[in-house]
């Protein structure tokens, strides 16, 4: 059992970070071991954004030379970026071991990544114009102070709470997922797809990658190809429920928008609310209520139901 959230201003930008930080930390019972957060926020002119780690937070635990080994891979992550022709306007120090950088690059994108990730122990955990992907151990109240989430300004978001039972606890397997190198894309799920397999090594004979072996990504490379191709989100997601089998619903972010979707069999929960001005949706109603505590009106999404909003 996992929680997800999502939340989109239609009429411009809110403070998503403590809106999605409540939401998930009403969540928590569904999903103690980790949070999760995708919060698009404005996209700078030629700007990108990225975040990254160069360790999981249980390795500072083993050993005194971890610390000394964090600083050198990220020098050397510098040292690459600097040497690709890379121009970094921000550092931000998250933790010791997780950093994001602004910079603008005219390159080779993909070919960045790929020598960034050649670091040991350096993972890519977003990488876009307006994503920014952050997610660690513990619940929405202890990832988002240790990220200083709250008070982050953008339009929309989506999170989840997860319960771990098919893969380790750590911030490989937490979500959400992107879809690299497809830039602004994420995905949060509550389920299991039955043929995660096959489509797996469909997608990988197309040049994906994958950064774990949790089916949700499967969502997000699946959505990625789609896009990629030229087809639309909306009628990508209506072809995912016909495409991935298995129980699930899941919500979507891109750039300019967030989608929602149930598969044919409508077994995870969903509760949505929808105004002019906002639209909010969560595994429960409880989540809803911690931005709209006023009395309202909520609806459960039918079977086989796709909903896309843009900003």
């Amino acid at each position: 059992m996992c929680g997800i959230a999502g939340i989109i201003h239609r009429n411009g930008a809110g403070d998503i970070g403590t809106e999605m930080t409540a939401m998930l930390q009403s969540l928590k019972h569904r999903g103690p071991d980790s949070t999760g957060f995708a919060v698009y926020g404005s996209a700078g002119s030629n700007e990108y954004v990225m975040r990254f780690m160069v360790a999981e937070q249980e390795d500072l635990t083993k050993g005194y030379e971890i610390h000394d080994e964090v600083k050198r891979r990220r020098a050397e992550v510098d040292k690459r970026l600097t040497g690709l022709g890379v121009n970094i306007t921000e550092k931000v120090d998250a933790t010791e071991y997780a950093f994001r950088y602004r910079f603008t690059f005219d390159g080779d994108m993909r070919k960045m990544a790929d020598f960034v990730e050649d670091v040991e122990g350096t993972e890519i955990l977003s990488l876009g114009s307006a994503l920014e992907l952050i997610k660690d151990l513990g619940d929405a109240t202890t990832v988002a102070d240790q990220y200083k989430l709250q008070g982050f300004k953008g339009t929309h978001a989506i999170g989840h709470t997860r319960m771990a039972t098919e893969s380790d606890v750590d911030i490989r397997s937490a979500h959400p997922y992107w879809a690299y190198p497809y830039n602004d894309i994420s995905v949060v799920h509550n389920g299991q797809l039955t043929n995660y397999w096959i489509m797996r090594r469909e997608m990988e004979r197309k040049n994906f990658r994958f950064q774990s072996s949790c089916d949700s990504e499967l969502i997000a490379v699946y959505l990625a190809d789609k896009l990629e191709s030229g087809v639309d989100l909306e009628t990508a997601m209506h072809q995912s429920i016909d495409e991935l089998d298995g129980v699930f619903t899941y919500l979507v972010a891109t750039n300019d928008s967030l989608g929602m979707a149930k598969d044919v069999m409508a077994a995870k929960p969903m509760v949505l609310y929808e105004s002019d001005d906002l639209v909010a949706m969560a595994s429960e109603e409880v989540a809803i209520r911690q931005v709209l505590p006023q009395e309202i009106d909520t609806v459960d999404p039918y079977d086989r139901e796709v909903r896309v909003w843009r900003n």
